[in-house]
């Protein structure tokens, strides 16, 4: 193709063969473009199709562009709408890149904690916690060469401008920065040949129209404040610099390794120092920021990890004055005592993490023991019930037995061994429940007994509390005694003649007891279901024993699925019981493997 017409590429010796069009010429003259007779046109129709087709395509946009008009407003404000959504999606996207916080807004105090700089990843960087504005508005940072100082200029400054664009910032909980009208910075080496301006000049520059436009409103970040020039003259002017800037109003943060700006920092009120840590031990900085202590610029020790001969250094530090030897081996003091602190009291924490953590396990295995007498003590009362519904119902059946050898036996003396016998085993059971029962009811007062019962006389049975009418009075003395039903040998001093027979409450006697117990209603079913295997155990026991009472041949254990652990020690107590003749797992349709099917003797 050239110039949007068909061609064919020809030989330049041969182009007087094949006639046509010459459109073009190769780059080294030996190939010719022509366009053949044959085809000019039908390249001519092409040409014209084309024009036709850019005039429609014109016409069809103007058509829609005249139709669009008519919603321009409307179409207007959706993409305002678009462009507000996508920008609110661009920061929440950035937010969960930068797992972002919301901070807190105040008026000038900065509080942030765990902070980090948004452009480094969270996996590496060590995050900075600091204080401006609240007890001082100046802060000065110390401490060696690549320890972090510009970082932390930068990841303050960077932080509020992002809060007063409304962007979520890389900090932890509790962090609040406020929302300043300028945020200025002399950051970096501006210096310029063409400009005649030197390291110093190039700062000093930016310092000026810093200072001219600061006020109450402003955060001003200062980063290696007054170097480029003499080191006296650039600490003082360093000093005299942050005082016109507070004197303004404004909030400031500086990085130096001016020994008198640390002094400085040390007793001026409102001013706090700052430093990068540096591990002696390594010779590398931790990037760490700790507010209220000076730090050491460590420029022997770092020229001599990056291979500067011991023998300069050594020479070096002969020219150091004694003042600022003094004042950094101080300060090299200090911060040994502070890693030695901090070590101590990471340690004392984690004992102190590890003491409380004792004291929950202990707690909770107070309360688990606890637990344990308590069902232990419950299941203790439970098979106590037990022991004495199993006694009740054998001296029930000792009571029929006697009741059948008193009808065999005819002879007198049989008789009144069988009704002491009887009397005997009912005074034995009565004394067992009252020693078991917890908090019995108090006894009412034991009646003396008055006079001899002759024959005809009602009596009232001390032991039993029931009321009895004297037969007759053996040769021996004793009184046979008849209740109903029953006849009762009992001595003089065992009974109370009851004067005109007034009507008593009778007390229960066992045989009532197990009657009026046998008589309650008992369900067909009892539901272990979220019960722990000591809690659901003397449950079923207890409602066995009421089973048995109320005559029900078959019942039916719901216990349900699960582990299977709580239908195991069912099944396992189950085996061991006397009132159980068979049990089964549940059918179909009757719960299957989630119930048991006891049958009872």
């Amino acid at each position: 193709m050239r110039s949007e017409r068909y061609v064919v590429p020809v030989k330049a010796e041969c182009k007087n063969i094949v006639p046509g069009l010459i459109h073009d010429v190769s780059a080294s003259g030996a190939t010719v473009f022509i366009e053949p007779m044959a085809a000019v046109k039908a390249n001519n129709e092409l040409r014209q199709l084309h024009a036709r087709e850019k005039t429609e395509i014109e016409r069809i946009l103007m058509a829609l562009s005249a139709e669009c008009a008519e919603y321009g407003e409307d179409i207007s404000r959706d993409f305002e709408i678009l462009v507000t959504l996508d920008l609110i999606f661009a920061k929440a996207k950035l937010s969960y890149k930068m797992d972002g916080m919301a901070p807190l807004l105040t008026e000038r105090e900065i509080r942030l904690r765990r902070a980090r700089h948004p452009l480094l990843s969270r996996e590496t960087v060590v995050p900075i916690e600091l204080e401006l504005a609240r007890d001082y508005d100046t802060l000065v940072i110390t401490g060696p060469n690549t320890g972090g100082k510009t970082v932390t200029l930068k990841t303050i400054g960077l932080l509020c401008a992002m809060a007063a664009c409304g962007l979520h910032i890389p900090a932890g909980d509790g962090s609040a920065v406020p929302v300043f009208r300028q945020i200025m910075a002399d950051i970096g080496d501006e210096q310029s040949i063409e400009q005649s301006l030197s390291t110093f000049s190039s700062h000093m520059t930016n310092i000026v129209r810093i200072l001219n436009g600061c006020d109450e409103n402003t955060l001003i970040l200062f980063d290696e404040l007054g170097a480029g020039t003499d080191p006296t003259e650039g600490a003082a002017l360093a000093i005299a610099i942050i005082e016109y800037a507070r004197a303004r109003g404004a909030v400031i943060a500086a990085t130096t390794h001016y020994a008198e700006l640390k002094v400085y920092a040390t007793t001026k009120k409102g001013v706090m120092n700052a430093s990068c840590e540096f591990d002696v031990t390594t010779l590398r900085p931790t990037y760490r920021l700790l507010v209220g202590i000076p730090g050491k610029s460590n420029a022997f020790a770092i020229s001599g990890r990056l291979g500067l001969s011991p023998q300069i250094i050594a020479e070096a530090k002969t020219y150091v004055k004694d003042e600022s030897a003094s004042f950094e081996a101080t300060i090299e003091k200090l911060e040994q005592i502070r890693q030695s602190l901090e070590r101590d009291r990471i340690e004392a924490s984690k004992k102190l993490a590890q003491a409380e953590e004792s004291r929950k396990e202990a707690a909770k295995l107070k309360i688990e023991l606890s637990l344990r007498l308590e069902k232990a003590g419950e299941k203790a009362r439970r098979d106590g019930e037990r022991i004495i519904a199993e006694a009740r119902e054998t001296a029930e059946a000792a009571f029929a037995e006697i009741d059948r050898m008193r009808e065999s036996i005819s002879a007198q003396e049989d008789h009144v061994r069988t009704n002491e016998a009887r009397a005997e085993l009912r005074r034995q059971l009565n004394a067992a429940e009252e020693k078991f029962s917890e908090g019995p009811a108090a006894a009412a007062s034991p009646k003396k007994p008055g006079r001899p019962a002759v024959p005809g006389d009602t009596v009232e049975i001390l032991s039993m509390g029931a009321l009895a009418l004297v037969d007759s009075i053996g040769k021996d003395g004793l009184l046979n005694l008849r209740a109903g039903s029953m006849h009762i040998v009992a001595r003089q001093e065992e009974v109370c003649v009851v004067e005109n027979a007034p009507t008593r409450k009778k007390r229960p006697s066992a045989s009532s007891s197990s009657a009026a117990l046998r008589a309650e209603p008992v369900s067909a079913e009892l539901d272990l279901r979220g019960m722990e295997t000591l809690e659901a155990i003397p449950v079923m026991e207890r409602y066995i024993d009421s089973a048995v009472m109320g005559k029900l041949e078959t019942v039916t254990i719901i216990h349900g699925k699960g582990t299977g652990a709580l239908r195991q020690a069912v099944q396992q107590n189950l085996k061991s019981c006397r009132a159980v003749k068979s049990f089964r797992l549940g059918r179909y349709g009757e719960g299957e493997t989630g119930v048991t099917v006891v049958e009872l003797k």
